[in-house]
């Protein structure tokens, strides 16, 4: 019975390419603007928001979020979420709305043809082996968040193997956190990797559920509570997962 889904499996993996490329060659002329300066930026996110609609939509995903505090319009906050999925992007896209977010990620997805294009532009690229690329991150984000925007990183830096739940979360987004004074909104995305994991025979339509946990504040932190609120924030995803 499994093998007479291998030719959906191969079409919803094409399907999903097309989606993404689709929207991108439309609104191109769009996106070029949006880009060409920094502080237009609130502009190219709301077009990233539609673009990340159009692909869950067109992959006949909807979506369910729960939130046990709502965001402040304005403020800067750091979201962070585990990892499982290439759609993780999308749906923190749909996730947050009035919080204009700048990505940190690595440095691999800009060689995606079209997509790679914007995201080296918008996003923060880290090389996780170099120390140099690891520091210009903290001054990149620095300039983000003073002109107002969030930060989104996936802390565990890697999607895991599929018989790890949650990998070990690294520190980055925690001393960002803790040194620029910004609320951690730990987010869990419950069905990305049913719904369109990296193994290729997989996946299909459905609901992704998120949930929005209770902000973890750091303005009474110092740097030396990175690996507290690390693991603080770790174990509220990992719990929500178990159950």
């Amino acid at each position: 019975m499994k093998f007479l889904k291998y030719p959906f499996w191969i079409l919803y993996r094409i399907w999903f390419y097309v989606l993404v490329a689709l929207p991108i060659i439309i609104l191109f002329p769009f996106l070029i603007v949006s880009i060409a300066k920094e502080r237009w930026y609130p502009f190219f996110f709301k077009l990233a928001r539609i673009w990340s609609k159009f692909i869950l939509i067109g992959m006949g995903l909807g979506w369910k979020i729960t939130k046990l505090q709502n965001l402040e319009k304005g403020k800067s906050y750091m979201f962070i979420a585990n990892h499982t999925s290439m759609i993780d992007i999308m749906l923190m896209l749909v996730t947050i709305k009035d919080n204009p977010f700048v990505f940190v990620g690595k440095k691999e997805l800009a060689k995606i043809p079209l997509f790679g294009f914007f995201y080296k532009r918008t996003c923060i690229l880290v090389d996780r082996s170099s120390a140099k690329s690891r520091q210009a991150v903290f001054i990149r984000a620095q300039r983000r968040l003073q002109s107002g925007l969030s930060i989104c990183i996936f802390p565990e830096g890697l999607v895991p193997e599929e018989d790890v739940l949650l990998a070990d979360f690294k520190d980055g987004a925690f001393r960002l956190a803790i040194k620029h004074e910004i609320p951690i909104v730990p987010i869990t995305f419950y069905d990305n990797k049913t719904r369109f994991s990296y193994t290729f025979f997989s996946g299909g339509p459905g609901m992704l559920r998120v949930k929005i946990h209770e902000f973890l504040e750091t303005k009474h932190l110092e740097i030396e509570d990175t690996k507290q609120l690390n693991n603080t924030s770790r174990e509220i995803i990992l719990q929500e997962l178990q159950t």
